[in-house]
């Protein structure tokens, strides 16, 4: 019996795990069925990001879902709690300005539109899909685990899920936040540190004089988060855990569970796009160096750097914030997906990404990281 089986956490008995390990929820499209089935079905926590998705199609594919896992085994499905501070401000500003603020942003990206034959999409009267219908269409598709990133759910929304035996998960990226969540009632803390790829989950303002800059690598995070909260809530290290040497630290440090987006996006399952994969397994100088940007969203995500994130590196705080930019650049990454330009693509990858070499199925993903960390404790001799 493996060590990860054997070894002994709240999270993993309560969910009904065989192994510690929760794939990564993916949005724009990295996520599909196969992935997170497959994760869920080889004995970890497959996760799916729907962030991106209408109501309607959030119900569809909890349903694909439950019928693609077997012998009831638990998935999770990923949704943005909408930043008051932040998001509805941009917007506000978006409105405010009117359309010759938005052109003026526009304007910006011409030369991409350009190159993949698009013109700028029209001034919107609205962005993305409702975060409450979106959450209210999740609850009544009862998933077994419904996690969250960006913010705290609202009340009703996490009464709602205990009624209904959801169990709920949400990323803090400082102490702060984590206590926020635990004073929420979230069921499991992801402890997200710096080095994790895609978007930073940090939504409590920085304030100096307060709170820490969040900025903490993960095994910095995980032992602050876990004296800080009750020992009954479960904390899950997320970012820079690819390798097996890392998973056996993160739980020494007093992680129930780990959480692993890159070494999962190179899956054969995975949606990600051809060059994406590519781009992280080929170890090159640029995917040894990833950074932190806000060129393609409007908010700070780590990925492989490109002539997005180089042209815009020094004039990033100029940028509209999220979900504005992510509007403004959605039609060339769309196409950028399918044709595979990986200087229009965004590239997301954690700091660890150069570790990550298996590019097999998910199950063979899970398996090696598995055996891996026996190998280990064998070292180890424990």
């Amino acid at each position: 019996m493996s060590y990860l089986t054997r070894y002994p956490t709240t999270f993993k008995s309560t969910l009904g795990l065989q192994y510690p390990i929760i794939q990564g929820p993916f949005g724009g499209g990295a996520s599909t069925v196969a992935l997170t089935a497959a994760v869920s079905n080889s004995g970890g926590l497959g996760s799916y990001g729907a962030a991106y998705l209408s109501p309607n199609d959030i119900s569809k594919t909890i349903g694909e879902l439950r019928n693609a896992v077997t012998d009831g085994r638990p998935f999770s499905v990923n949704l943005w709690v909408p930043i008051e501070h932040d998001d509805v401000k941009n917007l506000a500003a978006l409105k405010a300005g009117g359309k010759e603020v938005y052109e003026k942003h526009a304007d910006r990206l011409k030369k991409y539109y350009k190159k993949v034959g698009r013109d700028a999409p029209p001034f919107p009267d609205q962005i993305g899909h409702n975060f409450e219908d979106q959450v209210q269409a999740a609850l009544e598709a009862n998933p077994p685990v419904l996690s969250f990133i960006m913010g705290v759910p609202p009340p009703h929304v996490i009464a709602e899920a205990k009624r209904r035996n959801i169990y709920t998960m949400a990323t803090a990226t400082t102490v702060a936040e984590a206590l926020a969540l635990e004073a929420a009632g979230i069921d499991a803390i992801v402890a997200s540190g710096v080095e994790a790829a895609g978007h930073r989950g940090t939504f409590l303002p920085f304030n100096p004089a307060e709170t820490p800059n969040p900025d903490d690598t993960t095994f910095t995070l995980v032992p602050r988060i876990r004296a800080a909260v009750k020992k009954s809530i479960p904390v899950i290290a997320a970012g820079g855990v690819s390798t097996p040497e890392a998973i056996f630290a993160a739980l020494t440090l007093g992680a129930d569970a780990v959480q692993i987006g890159t070494a999962f996006v190179v899956a054969q399952e995975s949606g990600a796009a051809p060059i994406h994969k590519q781009s992280i397994l080929e170890k090159s100088d640029v995917a040894r160096t990833t950074v932190l940007t806000r060129a393609f969203s409007g908010r700070q995500a780590r990925g492989i750097p490109n002539a997005i994130t180089k042209e815009f590196y020094s004039v990033e705080n100029e940028l509209p914030g999220y979900p504005v930019q992510n509007y403004l650049t959605l039609p060339f990454r769309k196409v950028a997906g399918r044709t595979d330009d990986k200087d229009l693509l965004v590239l997301w990858c954690g700091q660890s990404g150069t570790l990550v070499s298996n590019n097999g199925s998910a199950k063979d993903i899970l398996q090696s990281l598995v055996d891996g960390v026996d190998s280990v404790v064998a070292r180890m001799k424990l």
